[in-house]
Protein backbone atom coordinates (compact mmCIF):
# COMPACT_ATOMS: atom_id res chain seq x y z
CA UNK A 1 0.00 0.00 0.00
CA UNK A 2 1.36 3.12 -1.05
CA UNK A 3 0.48 7.00 0.14
CA UNK A 4 -1.83 8.98 -2.16
CA UNK A 5 0.84 11.25 -4.50
CA UNK A 6 -0.78 14.13 -3.02
CA UNK A 7 0.25 13.32 0.82
CA UNK A 8 3.34 14.41 2.36
CA UNK A 9 5.27 13.92 5.43
CA UNK A 10 5.25 17.02 7.73
CA UNK A 11 6.21 17.04 11.50
CA UNK A 12 5.28 21.12 11.58
CA UNK A 13 1.72 20.53 12.59
CA UNK A 14 2.54 18.23 15.72
CA UNK A 15 5.11 20.35 17.06
CA UNK A 16 2.95 22.25 19.38
CA UNK A 17 1.81 18.81 20.53
CA UNK A 18 4.78 16.78 21.14
CA UNK A 19 5.56 20.48 22.99
CA UNK A 20 2.85 20.34 25.31
CA UNK A 21 2.72 16.66 26.11
CA UNK A 22 6.67 17.08 26.90
CA UNK A 23 5.65 19.63 28.98
CA UNK A 24 2.85 17.28 30.79
CA UNK A 25 5.23 14.50 31.76
CA UNK A 26 8.15 16.66 33.12
CA UNK A 27 5.25 18.12 35.39
CA UNK A 28 5.06 21.34 33.55
CA UNK A 29 1.93 21.38 32.21
CA UNK A 30 -1.89 20.74 33.63
CA UNK A 31 -3.79 22.10 31.27
CA UNK A 32 -3.68 20.91 27.34
CA UNK A 33 -4.29 24.55 24.95
CA UNK A 34 -4.15 22.42 21.47
CA UNK A 35 -7.39 22.97 19.15
CA UNK A 36 -9.22 19.82 19.03
CA UNK A 37 -11.39 17.78 16.33
CA UNK A 38 -12.25 14.62 17.48
CA UNK A 39 -14.87 12.85 15.15
CA UNK A 40 -17.59 10.51 16.67
CA UNK A 41 -20.72 10.26 17.78
CA UNK A 42 -22.88 13.30 19.58
CA UNK A 43 -23.02 11.23 23.01
CA UNK A 44 -18.79 10.42 22.31
CA UNK A 45 -18.17 14.18 21.32
CA UNK A 46 -20.18 15.08 25.08
CA UNK A 47 -18.20 12.88 27.16
CA UNK A 48 -15.01 13.82 25.51
CA UNK A 49 -16.08 17.43 26.34
CA UNK A 50 -17.30 16.53 29.79
CA UNK A 51 -13.79 14.77 29.84
CA UNK A 52 -11.86 17.91 29.48
CA UNK A 53 -13.18 19.82 32.46
CA UNK A 54 -11.58 16.94 34.65
CA UNK A 55 -8.99 18.98 36.76
CA UNK A 56 -5.59 17.39 36.96
CA UNK A 57 -4.89 15.16 39.39
CA UNK A 58 -8.70 14.66 39.91
CA UNK A 59 -10.80 12.03 39.23
CA UNK A 60 -14.59 11.27 38.56
CA UNK A 61 -16.34 8.31 37.91
CA UNK A 62 -18.15 7.41 35.02
CA UNK A 63 -21.84 7.66 36.79
CA UNK A 64 -20.98 11.05 37.85
CA UNK A 65 -20.05 12.04 34.35
CA UNK A 66 -23.35 10.23 33.27
CA UNK A 67 -25.47 12.32 35.75
CA UNK A 68 -23.62 15.49 34.92
CA UNK A 69 -24.92 14.77 31.33
CA UNK A 70 -28.46 14.39 32.52
CA UNK A 71 -28.60 10.76 31.72
CA UNK A 72 -27.94 9.14 35.07
CA UNK A 73 -28.60 5.54 33.55
CA UNK A 74 -25.84 6.14 30.62
CA UNK A 75 -22.41 5.21 32.72
CA UNK A 76 -21.91 1.86 30.42
CA UNK A 77 -22.44 4.40 27.91
CA UNK A 78 -20.20 6.78 28.89
CA UNK A 79 -17.63 3.88 29.46
CA UNK A 80 -17.80 3.16 25.78
CA UNK A 81 -17.22 6.65 25.08
CA UNK A 82 -14.61 7.07 27.41
CA UNK A 83 -12.89 3.87 25.70
CA UNK A 84 -13.22 5.14 22.04
CA UNK A 85 -11.41 8.61 23.41
CA UNK A 86 -9.12 9.20 20.12
CA UNK A 87 -6.78 11.46 22.40
CA UNK A 88 -6.17 9.89 25.79
CA UNK A 89 -3.73 11.96 27.77
CA UNK A 90 -5.23 15.56 25.88
CA UNK A 91 -8.68 14.39 26.34
CA UNK A 92 -7.74 12.88 30.48
CA UNK A 93 -9.85 9.60 30.18
CA UNK A 94 -7.41 8.58 32.66
CA UNK A 95 -8.84 10.27 35.55
CA UNK A 96 -11.66 8.40 35.27
CA UNK A 97 -12.43 5.23 37.95
CA UNK A 98 -15.02 3.02 38.82
CA UNK A 99 -17.95 4.30 40.95
CA UNK A 100 -16.54 2.21 44.54
CA UNK A 101 -13.12 3.84 43.64
CA UNK A 102 -11.46 1.53 42.13
CA UNK A 103 -9.06 2.27 38.91
CA UNK A 104 -11.04 0.63 35.78
CA UNK A 105 -10.15 0.01 31.93
CA UNK A 106 -7.80 1.97 30.10
CA UNK A 107 -6.60 1.37 26.43
CA UNK A 108 -2.75 1.75 27.54
CA UNK A 109 -3.70 -0.68 30.50
CA UNK A 110 -4.05 0.37 34.27
CA UNK A 111 -0.09 0.22 34.90
CA UNK A 112 -0.07 3.66 32.72
CA UNK A 113 -3.17 4.49 33.94
CA UNK A 114 -1.91 4.44 37.70
CA UNK A 115 1.64 5.87 36.22
CA UNK A 116 -0.30 9.11 34.79
CA UNK A 117 -2.38 9.62 37.89
CA UNK A 118 0.86 9.46 40.12
CA UNK A 119 2.09 11.88 38.02
CA UNK A 120 -0.39 14.32 38.53
CA UNK A 121 -0.79 13.64 42.28
CA UNK A 122 -4.10 12.06 42.50
CA UNK A 123 -3.95 11.79 46.27
CA UNK A 124 -5.19 7.88 46.16
CA UNK A 125 -3.05 6.59 43.49
CA UNK A 126 0.54 8.28 45.25
CA UNK A 127 -0.39 6.98 48.85
CA UNK A 128 -1.24 3.58 47.98
CA UNK A 129 1.41 2.85 45.52
CA UNK A 130 3.78 4.01 47.12
CA UNK A 131 4.91 0.30 48.64
CA UNK A 132 8.43 -0.70 48.68
CA UNK A 133 9.88 -3.37 46.30
CA UNK A 134 9.52 -7.37 48.40
CA UNK A 135 6.08 -6.07 49.79
CA UNK A 136 2.92 -7.81 49.35
CA UNK A 137 1.30 -6.84 45.77
CA UNK A 138 -2.09 -5.77 46.26
CA UNK A 139 -4.71 -7.96 44.94
CA UNK A 140 -8.66 -7.35 43.58
CA UNK A 141 -10.19 -7.39 47.23
CA UNK A 142 -7.90 -4.48 47.84
CA UNK A 143 -8.63 -2.49 44.42
CA UNK A 144 -10.19 0.87 46.17
CA UNK A 145 -7.89 3.06 45.32
CA UNK A 146 -9.25 6.41 45.26
CA UNK A 147 -12.02 8.00 47.79
CA UNK A 148 -15.75 7.78 46.26
CA UNK A 149 -15.61 10.75 43.29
Amino acid sequence: MQPLPRWRRDAQPFVEVERQLTEYFAGRRRVFTLRLAPTGTDFQLLVWRALQNISFGQTTSYGQIARDLGQRNAARAVGLANGSNPLPIIIPCHRVIGANGSLTGFGGGLDIKRALLRLEGAECVSDLFSARDGEPALDDTQAQVCPRP
